[in-house]
């Protein structure tokens, strides 16, 4: 096990699936947490179980779409733990899913706003800090549809590409200053997503059953 005492970790998504269990490791291995979510309440549930395992979990609610909302929660965790050494971006989204003629064009800009924007607004707000601390670790959840097209995601496809690309260009920024930056593709797991995506009947994916995730 990684020793991370002393590190201070932000972990969107992190009320539950993916997110919650990330921020459950960060713990176990030494590390402080924000668990970041839209339900600030749910956060703040989860982050109270891992907090009565010894450590130290606050959860916080915040909108990645919103550059203010992010800004108030970098703010938030400054104040209650101190400057983050690590930033995982989970949050995320899969709808709409639906082929393009049928997509609505609302829905299709939340996908792109919550998945890349929103893990830019993330970053505006904390990789300056790392600069300024010369060090930090970024790990930006993506997912082989950043590199593989599959019918009816056209909003998540792009996103999780452009999400590919942000992460390279924030690395070639950052590494003279001691920051790594990674793009992290856990497969498929068996999530609330997946249950989106099941109940779908669209594309290859929702044809998998749960039993073999």
């Amino acid at each position: 096990m990684i020793d991370l005492f002393g590190q201070i970790a932000i972990v969107t998504g992190g009320s539950r699936g993916v997110g919650a269990a990330t921020a459950s490791a960060l713990a176990s291995a030494g590390a402080s947490l924000m668990l970041v979510a839209r339900d600030g309440a749910t956060a703040s549930r989860v982050a109270g179980a891992i907090a009565n395992k010894g450590a130290k979990a606050y959860g916080v609610a915040c909108d990645v779409t919103d550059y203010a909302s992010v800004e108030a929660m970098s703010n938030e965790t400054n104040r209650r733990l101190g400057y983050p050494n690590i930033v995982v971006n989970n949050a995320g989204i899969i709808e709409p899913i639906a082929f393009l003629a049928e997509s609505d064009p609302a829905a299709w800009r939340r996908n792109i706003e919550v998945n890349l924007i929103g893990a830019y607004n993330v970053l505006r707000a904390t990789v300056p800090h790392m600069i300024e601390r010369r060090g930090g670790t970024v790990v930006n959840v993506s997912s082989s549809a950043a590199h593989s097209p599959l019918d009816g995601w056209s909003a998540y496809c792009c996103a999780k590409s452009g999400l590919s690309m942000l992460t390279k260009a924030v690395m070639l920024e950052t590494a003279a200053f001691g920051i790594r930056v990674f793009g992290f593709s856990p497969g498929m797991i068996d999530t609330d997503m997946q249950v989106q995506i099941r109940a779908s009947g669209v594309n290859s994916q929702s044809q998998i059953p749960r039993a073999n995730l």
